[in-house]
């Protein structure tokens, strides 16, 4: 039976009340996940006003090698 462990990341963008998505970082961030193993899952944002995001919630999980 395959077996996983699960990571959740939180991406906060830069600013007071959030702001916006540096999307180079998050690929970043996102690539090296990848290379270690990891796969996204899901992401879930949590929008203010005007468009500003104050962070971004990512579920990645990998398969535990036994």
């Amino acid at each position: 039976m395959e077996q996983f462990e699960y990571y959740t990341y939180i991406y906060n963008p830069e600013g007071f009340f959030g702001g916006k998505v540096d999307t180079g970082r998050l690929q970043m961030d996102f690539n090296q996940f990848g290379r270690d193993g990891w796969e996204l899952v899901s992401t879930v944002s949590t929008n203010e006003a005007y468009g500003q995001t104050k962070s971004i919630v990512c579920f990645f999980k990998r398969r535990i090698m036994q």
